[in-house]
């Protein structure tokens, strides 16, 4: 009977993980995923330290500590994702939007540039002034459209399935402000200028990282992400 009532819990259990997992963000479902893996293989690491595997345990504990996104020995060897600095943010703008995307943590934040919530941060506002601001947009901002949208994936986790009209978003025509300037595009990739052509890619392949499906990431975005280094490397030819 113990049995049975143990077995009736786990089944339970394993539901209820089932259904948070469906209604949680992508993006702070990955970061946990990446936190407990971290943590799980420094365990492991110094277990394998006590028993005298230091190898092991210097390449578990390496990768436990880039998971959770510590410094590690490797960190300035290009590649491994240690080159860049600490704080560095890319920034892509519209005329009533400018998104910042961390390097850091990868997180997405934002600030109104004009209309009725210009200064207003976007993590200050709540659903119904969002929407409003969404709908000041489809009518004279479409690149904004598009950052919100990446805004809304990463906060409102499903709001696609529940927005109105959204049967034809995907069949919405994408506007283009003009060819992306030098400036904008370093803006995007948080480099300065003069940048070298390694220090693009680098910038490049780690923004793309963070612009993954997995991480709650925005094809408008990533496309934004490779015109700025197509931008950048025509200079290098």
């Amino acid at each position: 009977m113990v049995s049975l009532l143990y077995g009736i819990a786990a089944v339970f259990a394993f539901w209820w993980l089932m259904r948070a997992f469906q209604r949680a963000n992508p993006a702070d479902v990955a970061k946990l995923v990446k936190r407990v893996g971290g943590f799980a293989l420094i365990g492991l690491a110094a277990l394998l330290a006590v028993r005298g595997r230091i190898d092991m345990a210097l390449l578990l504990g390496c990768a436990g500590a880039w998971l959770l996104g510590w410094s590690t020995p490797f960190a300035r060897i290009p590649g491994f994702g240690g080159a860049k600095s600490p704080g560095q943010v890319s920034r892509v703008r519209s005329a009533m939007i400018e998104m910042e995307l961390s390097h850091d943590t990868g997180e997405l934040a934002g600030t109104v540039l004009a209309g009725a919530y210009a200064g207003r941060r976007l993590a200050d506002l709540d659903e119904k002034a969002l929407k409003d601001l969404y709908e000041a947009c489809r009518g004279a901002d479409p690149e904004g459209v598009r950052l919100l949208e990446a805004y809304f994936d990463r906060r409102f986790a499903g709001w696609r399935q529940h927005a109105q009209g959204d049967a034809d978003a995907g069949t919405r025509r994408e506007t283009k402000g003009g060819a992306m300037t030098e400036e904008e595009a370093h803006q995007i990739l948080g480099l300065e200028p003069g940048a070298s052509a390694d220090d693009v890619r680098r910038a490049h392949r780690l923004l793309m990282k963070k612009l993954h499906p997995d991480q709650g990431g925005s094809t408008y975005l990533a496309a934004r992400v490779n015109e700025a280094k197509d931008v950048l490397l025509s200079r290098h030819r």
